[in-house]
Formats: structure tokens, C-alpha cells, sequence
């Protein structure tokens, strides 16, 4: 299984996730010239724009450690390009940046991981 694979694999892991906790999954793998979002959700009134990162194990650190800043800024930009295509106003929208930690098997949900708009 190449990395894209792998990557498509824990995506959907995530989505299977969010669709537990009872979130309507929009989009997976949106990309734009900005950048790409893993995937976007409905969490009641409020567009969750969430990356998924993954470790087989603790040697290269927690997964949402592999969020960088310029990260976090395609994916704030993304998220306008969203927003924006689905006429969806900045101010008037509820949103928010979580991000799924998949270390081995288990999965943790950071909410609100870096803000919202």
C-alpha cells in the first residue's frame, strides 16, 4: 500500500468516526489551489474543517504535532475558498479546525485544535 493509500485509509477512519459522533460528512479530500482539507463535517449548525494525521508509533511524536503553521494557513485558506464556493458568509457561519490523531489504533478528536473563524 503506497502513502496515498495509507493516507485514503485513515480518512476514512476519520469520516466512520465523525459519522459516529453523529456529524454529516460534506466533503473528503477537498483541494484547491490554496491547499487541501481532509474533510469537512457538519456538527450540528457548525462546518468542522478537520485534518487527519496518523503514527504507527511515538518515535516521530503525537500526529496533531505534525500540523505545522503553514499547514494550519492552507487550511484556514482553503476553508475560505469553501465557504466562499458555497456562499456561506465568513462572519455569519459557525466553524471550527479539529484535527483526528490516529496513533496506532487509537483515535483521538481534537476539537478546536488551532481556532476558528
Amino acid at each position: 500500500m503506497n502513502n496515498r493509500e495509507k493516507g485514503s485509509s485513515y480518512e476514512q477512519q476519520a469520516a466512520s468516526f465523525f459519522r459516529n459522533l453523529g456529524y454529516e460528512i460534506l466533503e473528503q479530500n477537498y483541494r484547491r489551489k490554496t491547499g487541501e482539507i481532509d474533510l469537512i463535517a457538519r456538527d450540528g449548525r457548525t462546518i468542522v474543517f478537520a485534518e487527519v494525521k496518523y503514527r504507527k508509533r511515538l518515535s516521530k511524536g503525537y500526529p496533531e504535532e505534525a500540523v505545522s503553521a503553514e499547514k494550519i494557513r492552507r487550511i484556514r485558506r482553503t476553508a475560505q475558498w469553501y465557504l466562499a464556493e458555497h456562499r456561506l458568509p465568513e462572519q455569519g457561519t459557525a466553524c471550527r479546525f479539529d484535527v483526528v490523531s490516529i496513533l496506532d489504533q487509537e483515535i483521538r478528536h481534537i476539537r478546536n485544535a488551532f481556532g476558528s473563524f
